[in-house]
């Protein structure tokens, strides 16, 4: 069967990103109007779900190096370090937010089609016929399943990941604390020095500005 054209795909997507408060039944009429069925649909999400994990790999890939270069560096600037992990860590989580929404995408597209092909079974007055149809349907429901397992399976193995990225980045991040603190410390002796001095010098003219005031009182 051929893949839906870019139009199709298109349309697909900007139906189905109609209000939830819309009847499935009726979009997916909607795109049947247009020669798109569930199964096309199904097989555009699944390709995307299969781009996202791609991508998702590439970007955990891309982050694990950055990790490891700033490890293997000797005094690398702490800021500079947090700022270049933050920034991967924040982009692996997108990208697994990308997986799992088209997986997600999937599952609903492929259970719609699993409800609309069983319904349409019990329409057979062909027992022939329906025997075929129930023994297919049974054995696309095994290859999904299958792929579905694999998807999510691919999915779960994405959060032990992430988790270890946000402890470092975390631990990043306090000990820029720790370090803004040290520095804050360091600020707070110097401001208590500069306002020692100012209470002498604010002193000293208190003194002169009496001395004043009592030799113009005594002239």
């Amino acid at each position: 069967m051929a893949k839906p054209t870019s139009l199709m795909r298109w349309l697909g997507v900007s139906v189905l990103s109609l209000s939830l408060a819309s009847c499935s039944t009726v979009k997916y009429n909607t795109l049947e109007k247009f020669g798109i069925h569930k199964r096309d649909i199904l097989v555009g999400n699944v390709e995307d779900a299969r781009d996202a994990q791609t991508e998702a790999q590439e970007q955990f890939q891309d982050a694990l190096e950055r990790f490891g270069a700033v490890v293997e560096i000797e005094n690398t600037d702490l800021k500079v370090a947090y700022d270049r992990l933050n920034d991967e860590y924040e982009d692996s989580v997108d990208a697994a937010e990308d997986v799992t929404d088209e997986i997600d995408a999937v599952d609903k597209v492929a259970q719609d089609l699993f409800d609309e092909w069983s319904e349409e079974i019990e329409l057979y007055t062909d027992d022939t016929l329906k025997r075929d149809s129930e023994s297919k349907l049974r054995q696309t429901e095994r290859r999904y399943e299958a792929l579905a397992n694999s998807m999510r399976a691919a999915e779960a193995s994405m959060a032990p990941v992430l988790a270890t990225m946000q402890n470092n980045v975390l631990y990043l991040k306090h000990n820029l604390n720790a370090q803004a603190i040290g520095s804050l410390q360091n600020t707070y002796s110097s401001l208590q020095t500069d306002v020692n001095r100012l209470i002498e010098q604010m002193n000293l003219s208190i003194e002169r500005s009496n001395a004043f005031i009592a030799e113009l009182g005594t002239s």
